[in-house]
């Protein structure tokens, strides 16, 4: 079995275990959120050994060529020694938190100042951190050309969670933080602006959305816009009003607000992927935007790919966001 060496720890990975597991199972992981490859918290450095081809997808040329490479989806083939990264290897940015609303009993909505430059697409998501051990995933919900330097978050408060009981109970205006650089290619596109859109998000998946839409709205989108905002009760469907006053504003912009259970006057009722599917059957030449629990976006993926969208026009960043 491969020897890896961290710190003052010898570990032996067992076969089929990821090195990430390994580390989690001597109790000395490093900092981790998504768990699948692409939000690279994670990122560590080898600096004996050779970390497997794969552990390196998604990285840049320079962090591969000093041996960088991705636990939570390396498979080690050998020996390695490893460390955590260089400062210059995963890039930070200083934010101050200048308002926090509690939007319903389950979304908080925070809005941080950026010091410096920090470069991002709306819809992209950022790793937050909490200290040196904590941190989580979350998309951005702000746009560059709108709020300036204002960084725009929405936070579902996960039960017994390590993070968004904090940020919900804790954090605090005038607090300060560090945020990673941006990541994901869950965007909105200007060569498209004459297609259709289709953006469903439930929860708080619809952070990019939200960002998405003003983006598109901003840069002039010439065809249809429609969204689907999906929840299964009230308290996490979130920004009715703001969406309402969007679509009244700009007449391609068709918004419906979507309950699976519990739908009261003002609502459709029913899921939202199910109810934007049955009103747009036939999606050839539209672009499709998914963001919210990976089995719906897994899922509905593959059904407006049927229903005529192109992979190439299908955006989504499915992956496991951790439990908090």
């Amino acid at each position: 079995m491969p020897i890896i060496e961290f710190e003052d720890n010898r570990c032996e990975c067992n076969p089929g275990e990821t090195l990430l597991e390994c580390l989690d199972r001597y109790k000395c992981p490093p900092p981790s959120s998504c768990q699948s490859g692409l939000c690279h918290t994670c990122l560590m450095r080898c600096v004996q050994g050779t970390p497997p081809e794969f552990s390196q997808n998604g990285l840049k040329d320079s962090l591969k060529k000093q041996g960088y490479f991705l636990p939570c989806i390396c498979r080690p083939e050998g020996d390695m020694k490893i460390t955590l990264p260089d400062e210059s290897a995963a890039p930070h940015a200083s934010v101050k938190l200048v308002k926090k609303t509690i939007l319903t009993p389950a979304i908080a909505q925070l809005r941080f100042e950026v010091e410096g430059d920090f470069s991002y697409i709306p819809g992209q998501y950022t790793n937050i951190f909490k200290d040196d051990e904590t941190t989580r995933t979350y998309s951005i919900a702000s746009v560059p050309a709108i709020d300036g330097h204002c960084l725009e978050f929405h936070i579902e408060k996960v039960p017994n969670g390590k993070m968004s009981p904090w940020i919900f109970d804790t954090l605090k205006e005038g607090d300060e933080l560090q945020v990673s650089e941006a990541l994901g290619e869950c965007f909105y596109q200007a060569d498209e602006e004459e297609n259709n859109l289709l953006l469903i998000a439930t929860g708080s998946g619809f952070a990019p959305i939200y960002g998405i839409v003003r983006d598109a709205i901003n840069q002039g989108h010439k065809g249809d816009i429609h969204v689907y905002q999906g929840a299964g009760v009230p308290e996490k469907l979130y920004l009715v009003e703001e969406m309402k006053a969007l679509a009244e504003k700009h007449n391609n912009v068709f918004y419906h607000a979507c309950l699976s259970r519990d739908a009261t006057e003002g609502f459709e009722s029913g899921r939202a992927n199910e109810l934007a599917l049955a009103e747009h059957a036939d999606l050839k030449n539209w672009t499709v935007y998914l963001c919210g629990h990976p089995e719906m976006v897994k899922a509905t993926k593959k059904k407006v790919f049927l229903a005529g969208a192109s992979m190439n026009d299908i955006h989504a960043d499915p992956f496991e966001f951790a439990k908090a």
